[in-house]
């Protein structure tokens, strides 16, 4: 019999990749009706299913129970944030082997994650859930500042905003209660801010067993944290490099995750690694390709090839014990600080001629409403680089970023005078 998996969420790629990797397999994709368009070839599916936002996990199930019925699923999977939770019930009630109901709940909900790595002594990060702005000003009086406030559930660095002082929470207020494209109601978290340097830890599991693939050193914006860079390998000392691999594998140990890739973002500062969110999925912003490029490991093909019953961590092992040139690899985002309406970018040939540029895209179409820095999804364009070193690689990345010209159309802000 074929294989026949399960795709929740769009998929966008994967379920092409999984036939493609597998011929004969078949995928039936379950998504929500609005992001039915960024279904890629869709016709190549089985059957696509689309469910209304509100819908909830009972109609998912039964949904996915009756097309079971008809024709069983022998795999099931996702690769995205949205719907995890989903897919996690789904394969619960089908009997399919996907992350667990629990650990998805863990690691979507950062007031939960909180309290479990609190429990199992990983993290003593301060935090609490806020109904009001007086609860984040309570915060600040119990333990000082600066603090994080930021919805509980989330990516994207989308609502995340940091309050220092009391003046400051108004405005974080604002930003982390407000309403998001995905986390609409999600309720706010309040968490001691760590000072130090960002990373994210790349890592695959496979059984229960972690393995690191690399470390990601991460550049964001100190006001909205959008990131805006990123490099592979982060430059650590073997010492840092140790203590980040052994402590998010004790945070993965401890939140249930069993397979698949993980994208677990940490602070290194005076008293080690400080985590501030994990997630059961490859990282955004390429970091994959970053890893490719430095490690030879694919870690999307990796996913698809676990999605299918495959072990991977023994290839991969070979891969990052393997003798290999030295190389970095950094991304670096063109952000715009202003509002208008884009109307045209210039200098894209100048950037591809850059000495180490790789690759050069540009994400905002003419057209587009500009609103300032909000998100990942406010940046308008990229550039990757490649270079002998880490910090060569970003330099080139931003030189890049740097011959990328943006003509916005802004209208002059007409008020009352007095």
């Amino acid at each position: 019999m074929p294989e026949h998996v399960l795709v929740v969420g769009t998929g966008r790629e994967f379920p092409g990749r999984v036939r493609a990797a597998s011929p004969g397999t078949v995928t039936t994709v379950m998504c929500r009706v609005e992001y039915v368009h960024k279904v890629r070839d869709a016709h190549e599916n089985a059957r696509v299913i689309a469910l209304r936002e509100r819908a909830d996990d009972e109609e998912w199930i039964a949904l996915a129970a009756a097309v079971h019925a008809h024709q069983p699923f022998t795999r099931i999977a996702t690769v995205g944030e949205r719907d995890q939770d989903r897919c996690a019930a789904i394969g619960a009630a089908l009997g399919l082997p996907t992350h667990s109901p629990e650990t998805v709940a863990l690691v979507h909900d950062k007031n939960l994650m909180r309290d479990r790595l609190v429990a199992a002594g990983l993290d003593s990060t301060a935090h609490t859930i806020a109904t009001s702005e007086d609860d984040v000003r309570s915060f600040l009086r119990a333990h000082g500042g600066p603090c994080v406030v930021k919805p509980v559930s989330g990516a994207g660095s989308v609502g995340v905003a940091l309050a220092r002082t009391e003046a400051d929470v108004p405005a974080a207020w604002r930003r982390a209660s407000g309403d998001h494209t995905g986390i609409t109601g999600a309720g706010v978290i309040v968490e001691q801010y760590h000072e130090g340097d960002q990373f994210s830890v790349e890592g695959l599991s496979e059984a229960g067993e972690h393995v690191i693939v690399s470390i990601t050193r991460k550049f964001s914006d100190p006001a909205t944290f959008v990131e805006l860079g990123h490099v592979v390998p982060a430059g650590l000392s073997d010492a840092q490099r140790a203590a980040a691999e052994a402590y998010v594998t004790r945070v993965l140990d401890a939140l249930g995750v069993e397979f698949g890739a993980t994208h677990t973002e940490i602070v290194l500062g005076d008293h080690g690694p400080r985590l501030i969110e994990t997630h059961v999925r490859v990282g955004g912003d390429e970091i994959p390709g970053l890893t490719l490029d430095v490690t030879g490991v694919d870690l999307s093909d990796c996913v698809v090839r676990q999605t299918l019953g495959d072990k991977v961590l023994p290839g991969v092992r070979a891969l990052l014990a393997a003798p290999r040139e030295r190389v970095a690899s950094a991304i670096w985002f063109a952000a715009l600080p202003g509002t208008g309406v884009l109307e045209e970018v210039s200098g894209t040939a100048e950037a591809r001629a850059t000495a180490g540029v790789t690759d050069v895209q540009v994400t905002a179409r003419p057209g587009t409403a500009l609103g300032g820095l909000a998100s990942s999804d406010s940046r308008v364009a990229a550039v990757r680089a490649l270079a002998a070193t880490p910090r060569e690689a970003v330099a080139a990345a931003q030189q890049g970023v740097g011959h990328l010209g943006f003509h916005v159309r802004s209208r002059a802000h007409i008020s009352g005078t007095v």
